[in-house]
């Protein structure tokens, strides 16, 4: 079971929440769905919830902002040594930054920002709480990935603010894709190159999840009231599918250990 109880480094996606309408709700399906123990947070918190797994933290689940209208959707958190200055780094590399860097009672400083080609995402800088204790086991995050349709743009952006080196798994023409890492480093997350799907789908970040058996998660996530978009559909990466929950936020399901074939750059 990989835990962790430290910082990650920065640049790591180190955390997870999604903001919905209705967090009881919420609750309700991820307990469901993950096994999750979902814990209320203080009051001070805003009636945010943290999930465990096995004891360990796994996700958040918040309130959307009041007087906000903004979807439903979970949101990818990269470590940070301070905050303030990767927010520097966010404007200077043509980002933009909702809110300064504000702190969260004595558990973190944070803001979320949005790269140049539009998806959202978050930083965090660790203090008592110091991102995900639980990590690629089922029921905890295993890969977060951008996808978007500017894609030499957002690796650019990424590599200012993060100091992220690309490696490209594609063949460059039907399979456009890259892991990032960070300097000296293994992949640890993916930019995807959408310009040839379908569709106008904004440029966002997708969180997947690890799973033990993907069609058992995806029968049990349609159980509980969503919709499967995608799959369940063998790849190189592990046999996958993509879930619209109840409330509309959208996240992947994967189990790694079922791969199929290579990815088109590596043929041959």
């Amino acid at each position: 079971m990989p835990t962790r109880d430290e910082a990650w480094p920065q640049g790591t996606p180190c955390w997870i929440d999604c903001q919905v309408d209705d967090t009881a709700k919420a609750r309700e399906f991820y307990a469901g769905l993950f096994g999750w123990e979902i814990m209320d947070s203080p009051e001070e918190a805003g009636g945010y919830l943290m999930a465990l797994k096995n004891g360990k933290p796994a996700a958040g689940i918040g309130p959307k902002p009041e007087g906000m209208s903004v979807p439903s959707a979970w949101t990818t958190y990269f470590a940070a040594d301070s905050a303030d200055d990767i927010a520097t780094k966010v404007t200077a590399a043509g980002g933009q930054n909702f809110m300064p860097p504000f702190d969260v009672m004595d558990v973190g400083r944070m803001f979320v920002a949005a790269d140049p080609t539009g998806a959202a995402f978050g930083v965090w800088e660790a203090q008592t709480h110091t991102g995900a204790g639980i990590f690629n086991e089922h029921g905890a995050y295993c890969w977060n990935e951008l996808h978007t349709r500017s894609y030499r743009q957002a690796q650019d952006f990424y590599a200012q603010v993060f100091g992220w080196s690309y490696t490209e798994i594609g063949d460059g023409d039907s399979f456009v894709y890259s892991t990032f890492a960070l300097p000296g480093g293994e992949g640890i997350g993916g930019v995807s190159d959408d310009t040839k799907m379908p569709g106008q789908t904004p440029a966002h970040w997708l969180t997947w999840f690890q799973v033990d058996d993907t069609d058992a998660a995806l029968a049990k996530a349609t159980e509980l009231g969503a919709t499967v978009i995608m799959g369940a559909d063998d790849s190189p990466a592990g046999r996958m599918g993509i879930v619209q929950a109840p409330q509309s936020e959208v996240f992947g399901v994967i189990d790694p250990t079922h791969t199929v074939g290579q990815f088109p750059g590596q043929q041959g």
